[in-house]
């Protein structure tokens, strides 16, 4: 018997989205934890995620309106992002997720280049805006950690500056959970902040802390992960951080 609560599961799946069991192992100690893949602590995952959340959700409109644009003027930005959308068109499954999508402008842009790309975010402020601006797309509240996408679903992952507020030594999980969602040769694109140094760099990002990365290490993780990093773009920033922006272009190997 279909009920409407299963009728509504019945058309996540065929969408591609769909709320599986919990995938996230949550860190129920409030002392700090090695992870022994990277040798970072790790804060339990509940209490930056949800000081993200809220971060995000006190500034929905301010940050709506400094996107307006769609990266106007941030051409290096636009270029990579052009370059994913024509590989994932190549792949012959143009299905993406903008994960972190915020107010929903890079997953309009998407579907301009040609791509099935719907939105998903932690804040419910943000979906909330998304949907409105965006009527005709799909968005949805979720956790990078746990993706409500079936397996190898995806043609495409776009990471825009999604990945900043994760620690790092949970960011190997996280990579992994991208890695789920893509079919064989799919690709991610994780955009960040990047850094001359040797480690990661936390610093206090305008909205919540964030961490900039070195290229080369992110990328090895990206290896780690299941996938093959092939291009890669640094370029000085537009802001006064002074941290490189930077772009990792990998394929599901």
């Amino acid at each position: 018997m279909i009920t409407p609560r299963t009728a509504a599961s019945v058309h996540l799946r065929q969408q591609g989205l769909y709320s599986p069991p919990c995938r996230i192992r949550q860190l129920t100690s409030t002392r700090h934890k090695i992870n022994y893949q990277t040798g970072y602590r790790v804060l339990p995952v509940a209490n930056h995620q949800d000081d993200t959340r809220t971060a995000y959700d006190g500034v929905v409109e301010l940050y709506a309106s400094l996107f307006a644009n769609r990266l106007e003027t941030q051409p290096f930005s636009r270029a990579m992002i052009g370059t994913f959308a024509e590989l994932v068109r190549a792949t012959g499954n143009p299905r993406a997720a903008d994960v972190g999508c915020g107010p929903g402008h890079l997953t309009a842009m998407l579907h301009e280049l040609g791509l099935d790309a719907f939105g998903l975010d932690l804040a419910p402020g943000m979906v909330d805006h998304a949907r409105q601006a965006h009527p005709a797309l799909r968005f949805q509240e979720a956790r990078m950690e746990s993706l409500p996408i079936e397996d190898g679903a995806l043609g495409g992952v776009l990471a825009h500056y999604s990945m900043i507020h994760t620690p790092p030594g949970e960011l190997p999980e996280l990579l992994s959970e991208q890695v789920r969602v893509l079919a064989p040769d799919g690709l991610l694109l994780v955009s960040f902040f990047g850094t001359d140094g040797q480690e990661p760099v936390r610093f206090n990002h305008k909205v919540t802390p964030a961490y900039s990365w070195p290229a080369d290490s992110l990328a090895e993780l990206l290896a780690d992960a299941g996938l093959d990093p092939f291009a890669r773009l640094l370029h000085d920033p537009a802001s006064e951080r002074g941290f490189l922006d930077a772009h990792l272009l990998a394929r599901r190997s």
